[in-house]
């Protein structure tokens, strides 16, 4: 298993670490947490977490590119244009808006994203 996350402290904890250890039958000493070993910080937990040799394994995304993730465009969009402003009187009233919008959306603005961003350039 690859899970592609983003570098939230939630995707580097010992809670996580001890899972993963678990469910890849690791059986080594972990450390203690701020202290020593692979629970001594972020960083180790990280390496821990982003192991090859590991059944499953985390891959870290930079951060900041959350941009290039379409659904999180998409979901930019929903929010700008619907969400922010509306007001709605229930779950169902929201759900039945959001689908809506979508139909709406889909019918009249719909088109793949253009992708402006080269790259930073490298300084000299």
């Amino acid at each position: 298993w690859i899970f592609i996350v983003d570098q939230l402290n939630t995707h580097k904890s010992e809670s996580l670490v001890r899972l993963i250890a678990s469910l890849c039958q690791i059986d080594i000493e972990l450390g203690v947490k701020g202290k020593k070993g692979i629970l001594a910080s972020m960083k180790t937990r990280q390496a821990f977490l982003s192991d090859p040799t590991h059944r499953i394994r985390f891959v870290y995304l930079p951060k900041h590119t959350s941009w290039l993730n379409q659904i999180e465009c998409w979901f930019s969009i929903l929010t700008r244009r619907l969400l922010k402003r509306g007001e709605f009187t229930s779950i169902d009233d929201l759900s039945e808006q959001i689908l809506k919008f979508i139909d709406y959306f889909n019918r009249t603005s719909a088109k793949p994203f253009l992708w402006k961003f080269q790259g930073f350039k490298e300084s000299e």
